[in-house]
């Protein structure tokens, strides 16, 4: 499969115009996923005013969403209420190798996900999040979930792994570089290729993703945005 490095520039609005079209609200030219499953929203790049309302409508008075990238000026009037500054890291065609002991999660393990991932703060992660992709995870001798990744967002030709996290009991066992490794052949064994964001500040995960064979691509940024008063 060809894949194109431009659609990861805006991949919320490529993946949700392709694959994941099933978790599509869309109003317009504005368009969210399901806030059950993630909270991203997009819009493509020039949009204008009319555009703007109609995501506002998506999004709803009490709601909000998270922008990925840049590629439109947020109007002033919309409040912004967090921005985290990353970095997209993107994988090749041959990356990583698969891991016989790694689980697959799903539905029933939704209540462990959650808790990890409440507690590791590896991003937003919702009750039906595990539905844009692949899950796996490692549990200890207790049968406990001490570790996990997935599958998130899925632009033509890509797939981003996304909520590594693992317990902070069993840090330093390279958990997450089996995880990384295996969804990454996974990945690519399909003809796609992996990527990965992260916050700049993590230092320690950046320098991971490189060492696992990921290369920084650019600077992109999430940003929380909600619809403006009345």
């Amino acid at each position: 499969m060809t894949t194109t490095t431009e659609l990861l520039d805006n991949p919320v609005l490529a993946g949700l115009h392709g694959a994941h079209a099933r978790f599509a609200l869309s109003r317009g030219a504005a368009v969210r996923y399901d806030p059950r499953v993630a909270p991203f929203v997009a819009l493509p790049a020039g949009a204008g005013p009319d555009d703007w309302a109609n995501l506002a409508a998506l999004i709803g008075p009490e709601g909000f969403g998270v922008i990925v990238g840049d590629e439109n000026a947020i109007p002033a009037d919309w409040p912004v209420s967090t921005r985290y500054e990353g970095v997209q890291l993107v994988g090749g065609a041959t990356l990583g190798r698969l891991d016989p002991e790694l689980l697959t999660l799903g539905a029933d393990d939704v209540p462990e996900m959650l808790a990890l991932t409440e507690v590791t703060k590896p991003g937003p992660f919702f009750p039906r999040t595990h539905e844009l992709g692949h899950y796996v995870g490692l549990r200890d001798g207790a049968g406990e979930l001490v570790a996990m990744a997935g599958e998130r967002q899925h632009p033509a030709g890509w797939t981003e792994i996304s909520a590594v996290c693992t317990a902070a009991s069993q840090r330093g066992r390279g958990l997450a570089s089996r995880l990384i490794n295996h969804l990454a052949a996974e990945i690519t064994a399909r003809g796609e290729r992996p990527y990965l964001h992260a916050v700049s500040e993590n230092v320690g995960a950046i320098r991971l993703y490189e060492a696992l064979g990921f290369e920084l691509r650019r600077p992109i940024d999430f940003t929380v945005i909600t619809p403006p008063a009345g």
